[in-house]
């Protein structure tokens, strides 16, 4: 297995006070960019909800960097919830490797579909899913309705390893 040569990631409890602060702080961020809190459809999710979450600490350091979660929607398909890299850090690839990390767990839970949502006021995660393979379908769960949200959807393959995910 290849591991990423800059980052260690971590499955953690949803209440890690560590993963309690990059959500808050991407909470801060879409707040900014919408204008108001209440621009996530069906509220934020909570520890009943995500079934993993994972944080990016930088190898050398031990500094946080990013998170992401996955939400089981059913038996056989998971949403991607949360992914988030703090604004310093963006570009090194660690979304992305954080998004591979997910996959797998999913792969390894039996999941078949990933699924994804973007705002509107979020074009970069638009192109991120794009580029990491997800397509676009129509709007599920509580966005049917939502304009403003782009969904996405990606067949779960068997993972790609470019690190391990240590609990």
């Amino acid at each position: 297995m290849q591991t990423h040569p800059k980052l260690t990631i971590r499955r953690v409890p949803w209440s890690n006070p560590v993963g309690r602060d990059l959500r808050a702080a991407q909470q801060a961020e879409l707040d900014a960019r919408y204008g108001h809190p209440e621009h996530e459809a069906g509220g934020p999710p909570s520890a009943a909800d995500l079934a993993v979450f994972l944080i990016a600490y930088e190898r050398a350091t031990g500094q946080p960097l990013g998170c992401g979660g996955l939400r089981w929607v059913d038996r056989t398909t998971a949403e991607v919830k949360r992914v988030y890299v703090l604004p310093y850090a963006r570009g090194a690839g660690i979304a992305s490797s954080i998004l591979l990390a997910l996959e797998a767990e999913a792969h390894d839970a039996r999941i078949t579909l990933v699924l994804a949502e973007a705002g509107s006021a979020q074009p970069e995660g638009k192109m991120f899913y794009e580029a990491a393979g997800y397509r676009q379908v129509p709007n599920f769960g509580p966005y049917q309705e939502v304009d403003e949200s782009v969904c996405y959807a990606k067949p779960v393959m068997a993972p790609v390893r470019v690190h391990a995910v240590v609990s």
